[in-house]
Order: C-alpha cells, then structure tokens, then sequence
C-alpha cells in the first residue's frame, strides 16, 4: 500500500506540473491516478476537488499577474457555474454510474491531448451572455458531480468560438477551475467528509507540480511526450473503470 502511495504521490506532481503550465488544475489527471490506485469513488471526488483548489489558486495568481485574465470573459461563465457546481458537490452519485460518467469525461480529455492539431482563435468575437450562462450552469453541473473544475471543457470553449486568445483562456480558465473547485467542495461537505490520510502529502506534491508548471506558463514546454504517456494512463484508468 505505501509503493501505491508513493506511486500516486509522484503522478499526483506530474499532472500538477503538466496541467498548471496551461492555465488547469489537472482534477482529470488526479482522478486518473486515483482510479488506477483503486481508490474508493467517494473518495476521488473530495481529494480531485481539494488538489484543484491548491493549484488552480497557484495558477491564477501566476497568471493574473502576467496579465493573462480577463474578468469580462470570466463573470458570465462563473456566475451560473458556482451555484451548479454545489449542486453537484452535493449530489452523491452512485459508485457504478459515477464510474460512467467519469471515464467518458476522461476519454474527452484523451481526445484533446492526443489532438494533432490545436484550437487556434479567430478574431474575439463578443460572448452572448445567454449562452455563457448557459454553458456556464452546465459545466459547473458536471465539474461538482464528478470532481473537478471545468476548465477542460470552458478552455476548447472559449478558442473554438473566438471569445479568448491563448492567454487570456489559460487565465480565465484557473480562476473558473478555482471558483467551481470550491464551490463544489462545500457541496460535497455538507453532503458527506469523506478523505483519505494520505492527502497531506498529495497536497505538497500537487503544490510543488503547481507552482513550477504555472511558472512556465506560456512557455514552449516541449511536453508532448509527457502529454501522450498521461493520455495512455487516462486510457488504462477509463478501462479500469469500466471493466473492474
């Protein structure tokens, strides 16, 4: 059980590193790993949240202070998100059908890491705010119900419909991942406390990953190798998931 941990420890500041260099948390990293560890379902959903509300803290201030946020692009989507995203925290999921949903959410974040070419914005165009609210309650709805912030789905979001540039989208995005991380924290608080012991040192690890990735920030990483290998192990996990 300590290899497993220490296993886990040193996944749990890879992702941290990877996902915090582009403006995420990297709760679908973090819950990856756990499910390969075969952590119990209703302890994933906790300790993904309180690890995305470490580094996406990190990876806002990092990022605001490189001017990398834009508040007009991030009330409207945050706005609706936060009450969803409670509303999700508290809803307690069946193990079988949380494992469901959490592997076709992983196979999504597969498909954008292994995607050969990357989302490129047009010209920012003007967000309407019907559907920033809209988009926002949905993404928050789900980001509370298995566990993370909703910066993998607001990201692709705001470049595929030209309302941010590279950026600001990685700015926009911690804070959104921050404010739902929380929100759906507090949820799942008065729903149930659920963690396990060894979270303390998941935290430092998730720490650690996250300052030094959201440090580099926009800088040409050379990730993709690192990209591929968390995309096998999200693949191993979704298969873990549904077959065990």
């Amino acid at each position: 059980m300590e290899d497993i941990n220490f296993v886990l420890t040193g996944l749990i500041f890879l992702v941290a590193l990877l996902y915090s260099s582009v403006g995420h948390a990297g709760a679908s990293g973090y819950l990856a790993a756990m499910a390969l560890a075969g952590i119990a379902p209703d302890v994933m959903k906790p300790t993904a949240l309180t690890l995305n509300i470490l580094v996406a803290c990190i990876a806002t201030v990092q990022f605001y202070r490189a001017g990398c946020f834009s508040m007009r692009i991030f009330w409207p989507f945050a706005i609706t998100s936060i009450p969803f995203a409670f509303l999700g925290g508290f809803i307690v999921l069946p193990g079988t059908l949380y494992k469901q949903i959490l592997g076709i959410v992983l196979l999504f974040v597969v498909y954008r890491m292994l995607s050969s070419t990357e989302i490129t914005p047009s010209l920012k165009k003007q967000i309407p705010l019907s559907i920033a609210l809209a988009c926002g309650a949905g993404i928050g709805l789900l980001s509370g119900l298995i566990g993370v912030g909703g910066g993998i789905f607001l990201s692709p979001l705001l470049l595929l419909m030209g309302w941010a540039g590279i950026k600001e989208q990685a700015g926009v995005a911690a804070a959104f991942i921050f404010v739902n991380s929380v929100a759906g924290m507090f949820g799942h608080v008065i729903a149930m406390k659920t963690f396990p012991s060894v979270l303390p040192y998941w935290i430092i690890a998730s720490a650690v990953g996250g300052i030094m990735g959201s440090r580099l920030g926009s800088r040409q990483l050379g990730n993709r190798t690192l990209r591929r290998c968390l995309a096998v192990v999200l693949v191993v996990a979704v298969v873990k998931l549904w077959l065990v």
